[in-house]
């Protein structure tokens, strides 16, 4: 199923634009309050200061627009979950089964961080850090968020990662929650995040 999801969204952006629409109603009808009745103890339990991490609003979007404009043009190479102009990032927050979330410094946005839900109770989630906050233990705590979200809804969570981008290959070295599943087309492997699960340091 991942394959197929996967080939649609890269070849067939009209027929994914349906998918998307047709899953986001179903997940709005079968999984969006549980979601939002997780999210606040997720936020509370796992937030790290000096840092803060939250859910993102309309109001949020230009400096989203800005973060990701703002990095190195390879760090993008390999991270493109959804359009990254203004009007794209505005209708991706519409989107129902597709949760955005953001870390702050200060009011600062300074880290991108996603869950895109499907009804088959897989998610997939991604992130990115301003290359300016790297190092500063971000990603740890939002992995914890986009993890634990996933865990306590029942759902699966799964990422696909390039072999190339050594960054977070290097990075999942020391991920001790993944799984790698199957190789996939073009040298990505798709992976899995199990809670409790003693991997290989």
């Amino acid at each position: 199923m991942e394959k197929i999801l996967i080939f649609i969204k890269h070849h067939f952006s009209i027929l994914w634009k349906l998918i998307e629409w047709g899953n986001g109603f179903l997940f709005m009808i079968l999984f969006k309050y549980k979601m939002e009745k997780i999210l606040p103890d997720v936020f509370n339990e796992f937030s790290v200061s000096p840092f803060s991490y939250r859910r993102l609003n309309s109001d949020d979007m230009i400096q989203l627009y800005d973060l990701i404009k703002s990095q190195p043009v390879p760090d993008l190479d390999f991270f493109h979950p959804h359009e990254f102009d203004l009007n794209s990032l505005q209708q991706q927050l519409r989107k129902n089964a597709f949760l955005m979330m953001g870390t702050f410094s200060e009011n600062k946005l300074v880290g991108y961080f996603f869950l895109r839900f499907f009804l088959n109770k897989k998610c997939f989630v991604g992130r990115l850090i301003d290359v300016n906050y790297r190092g500063r233990e971000i990603g740890r705590v939002m992995n914890n968020i986009m993890y634990e979200t996933a865990w306590r809804m029942n759902f699966r969570c799964l990422s696909t990662i390039s072999r190339h981008n050594t960054a977070v290959m290097w990075a999942h070295l020391k991920n001790t929650t993944m799984v790698i599943l199957k190789e996939l087309q073009n040298d990505y492997l798709l992976v899995e995040f199990i809670k409790n699960h003693e991997g290989n340091q």
